[in-house]
């Protein structure tokens, strides 16, 4: 049972009914994650913005997915792990690209190098040096990718943390963490 009460879209109005109806469209259902956070409309308008600019962004929906699964794993977060996990595959990865990048790994290099500096970020909290920055331009990443790395981390940070804080129930095929606890 989650820590927070888990809002149904039927009993709000506004912004945040606004939000739960866009979230419902594009899933099919309003799933328990965005049901926790819409307890604070300014959060959920935080969180659903942030994944539809991401969206549009430069990196792509797959290498999206790639980056919230080792994120998630590195956080030991089963909710966002089974959630991106799923989305990973809607959004054409295989369950072994998905199971390596719970890890940071990629057969493709370049895949593989953003993975890691995406996780550096997590293990460092942030704090890397121009040399890492560094490598990860020599991969062919522009900068422009690099901050929406940055951008994309710090996104999984937040639902990460809203999962594991409120207990929220996984309401996606669960799968099995790689990392240990």
């Amino acid at each position: 049972m989650a820590n927070v009460p888990l809002i149904d879209r039927n009993d709000t109005t506004g912004t945040v009914r606004e939000h739960l109806d866009e979230i419902s469209g594009a899933f099919g259902t309003v799933p328990a994650m965005f049901r926790a956070v819409a307890n604070s409309p300014a959060a959920l308008a935080s969180m659903w913005g942030s994944f539809g600019a991401f969206g549009g962004g430069t990196l792509g929906a797959a290498l999206g997915e790639q980056i919230a699964v080792a994120v998630a794993d590195r956080n030991s977060c089963e909710y966002c792990l089974a959630a991106h996990t799923a989305l990973g595959k809607r959004a054409g990865l295989t369950r072994d690209a998905l199971a390596a990048a719970q890890h940071g790994e990629s057969d493709d290099p370049k895949t593989a190098a953003l993975l890691a500096f995406a996780l550096a970020l997590v293990n460092d909290r942030g704090q890397l040096s121009p040399a890492d920055v560094q490598a990860v331009r020599d991969q062919g990443w522009t900068d422009e990718q690099i901050v929406e790395t940055i951008g994309q981390v710090a996104l999984n940070l937040f639902t990460n943390y809203v999962n594991i804080a409120l207990d929220v129930p996984i309401d996606f095929p669960t799968v099995p963490l790689r990392r240990a606890r």
